[in-house]
């Protein structure tokens, strides 16, 4: 093969490869950048928040069977439960308590001790809390964030049954990955989402 050719071919692979790498990295850096979206299920929902009214509420995980690093997520919920009911005006006053694992008669007993003091009870399932990280799920290759998921119960002295709903909370996106460090302000974000205390 005559060296013009040859250099030529090089020349043309060369133009063929350029674009594509520069492609590809701009597709990896514009894929880096996080959404945040939350889901009240069933949707609307009113506020839960109180800002002048009191409440107890009780919190409890239900991980599933196969949740790794139980203990460090169970620290991270109670961090940031404490965090948002402490700074977030939600209600004027809140104690924070965690249930047994056998809920059912605690709430209950919760309930009717509560409905003396003419307190709300707000009940607390932390389904989900953690990092998530999906390959090959975008054209970044790696696609992640942090979910929440938790089930409300809202137990209110001028209603005759409790008001239940889910919150699915999820930040993330093409290229993002996450650590446990922020678990605690996640939390604290899903549950603005559920809860909605007035700004």
């Amino acid at each position: 093969m005559p060296l013009a050719t040859l250099v030529g071919s090089q020349s043309d692979a060369m133009k063929l490869r350029l674009p594509t790498s520069f492609i590809a990295v701009l597709l990896a850096l514009g894929g880096c950048a996080s959404t945040t979206t939350s889901q009240l299920v069933p949707s609307p929902q009113s506020p839960v928040c109180q800002s002048a009214g009191r409440a107890l509420v009780l919190w409890t995980p239900q991980w599933r069977p196969d949740q790794k690093d139980v203990a460090a997520r169970e620290a991270a919920a109670a961090d940031g439960l404490g965090q948002f009911f402490g700074t977030s005006g939600c209600f004027a006053s809140a104690s924070l308590r965690r249930l047994p694992a056998d809920a059912g008669p605690a709430i209950q007993a919760a309930v009717a001790e509560a409905g003396t003091r003419n307190e709300k009870v707000v009940v607390i399932t932390v389904r989900e809390l953690g990092p998530v990280v999906r390959l090959g799920a975008s054209l970044a290759l790696v696609e992640g964030g942090t979910e929440v998921v938790l089930d409300l119960s809202e137990y209110d002295p001028a209603r005759p049954a409790p008001r239940t709903f889910a919150v699915q909370w999820r930040s993330g996106g093409p290229g993002v990955v996450r650590g446990v460090a922020t678990l605690p302000q996640d939390l604290q974000s899903a549950l603005a989402a559920g809860l909605q205390p007035r700004r």
